[in-house]
């Protein structure tokens, strides 16, 4: 669960669909397909059928939902994923987190709930 010895599925950044660069604010929602990036600042929710990557410099300001999510900046709101969440050392993240799978790398900042559906599984078969 926290940087276990299993290997993360990364997130394939060779192919960006979308991406929102390091001096670029938005505000408004997003909702988009495949792997977006975000390096600038978005103000409003993320709905994704796809993966997001938020860059060092990037923020969000939102909840945002998606299937997997590599967080290396800050996202100011509540996070549901399909499949992975990964905060790396740089990451910021103040909200709560509904996932399946989460990696937490040495140095990640996260204020809020976790609860994860793996977990929630067993809990409800005892």
């Amino acid at each position: 669960m926290f940087n276990s010895n299993k290997k993360s599925m990364p997130i394939n950044t060779d192919r960006i669909d979308t991406l929102v660069g390091k001096n670029t604010g938005i505000e408004g929602a997003l909702t988009a397909e495949g792997t977006v990036r975000i390096d600038g600042k978005l103000k409003g929710d993320v709905t994704l059928s796809g993966n997001l990557v938020v860059g060092e410099e990037g923020s969000i300001k939102g909840n945002v939902k998606a299937d997997s999510i590599m967080l290396s900046g800050i996202i100011e709101g509540n996070i549901t994923v399909v499949s992975q969440l990964h905060l790396t050392p740089t990451s910021k993240l103040i909200g709560d987190i509904d996932a399946k799978n989460i990696i937490v790398d040495e140095g990640a900042i996260f204020h809020g709930n976790c609860k994860m559906a793996a977990a929630e599984a067993a809990v409800a078969k005892e």
